[in-house]
């Protein structure tokens, strides 16, 4: 019945992400919030049915699920930053904050099930560090502006490329066990998807929060917690 439960949580939860790019793009404000916050609750409700599937690995699936609360709450103060403009940058702050411990626990929850050995973990540390570099210094040639917020997005983009090298050195090291493929693609998408959320964010020439921006950044990021949610299920 667990199989059934994780099925239908995981259709409810695209069906309702659907539901919020529609509303999101021609309604926004309270509604794009509302509808943004059910959806983010169906990527934990999805969690936890393939959590309530795969018992034996209590700890990874709670370390996975305070993630996920983190990630909801993130969305919640991101997407007020739109609706009270004054106070735009605590809610902007706040969101990288939450987003940050989110992926913490999503890292706490590979390490604690990976067969990690030092090189993997400096291999690991290393590659998350150069992606945040780069990230950093692609901030003119992107024609981006971060302004006082390079160091969160430094620190930020350190800890979210970590959920994607740990994920993907544990894939390597594990003959590419299912649930750690499924891992690094959920924390790949999620990088493309923070990617896109820099242009609307810190692009400073020209105003790039179109709906066609807005509709792939958060296909990109939905689809991403779904697939983290799912590797749950998948995992050993």
């Amino acid at each position: 019945m667990g199989n059934h439960y994780y099925a239908i949580s995981l259709t409810l939860g695209i069906i309702l992400t659907l539901t919020f790019l529609v509303l999101r793009v021609k309604k926004g404000g309270f509604f794009g919030l509302f509808s943004k916050t059910v959806a983010s609750i169906a990527f934990i409700v999805t969690a936890l049915t393939a959590a309530n599937d795969n018992r034996a690995i209590l700890e990874f699936s709670l370390f996975m699920l305070l993630g996920f609360m983190f990630g909801m709450l993130g969305d919640i103060w991101l997407d007020l930053k739109w609706i009270y403009v004054e106070e735009k940058d605590y809610f902007l702050y706040a969101g990288f904050i939450s987003f940050l411990i989110g992926h913490i626990f999503f890292i706490s929850a590979i390490i604690h099930n990976s067969p990690w050995t030092v090189g993997s973990v400096l291999a690991s540390v290393g590659g998350a560090v150069l992606i945040a570099v780069i990230a950093v210094l692609l901030e003119k040639p992107m024609k981006l502006e971060y302004g006082k917020f390079k160091p969160i997005v430094f620190l930020y983009s350190t800890t979210l490329s970590m959920t994607l090298t740990t994920s993907a050195v544990t894939a390597y090291i594990t003959n590419f066990e299912t649930s750690w493929v499924v891992m690094t693609i959920g924390a790949a998408l999620f990088l493309f998807s923070d990617l896109v959320l820099s242009g609307m964010y810190f692009a400073k020439e020209q105003d790039k929060n179109t709906p066609v921006n807005v509709i792939v950044n958060h296909t990109l990021y939905y689809a991403a917690q779904f697939i983290l949610a799912s590797a749950i299920h998948f995992v050993k």
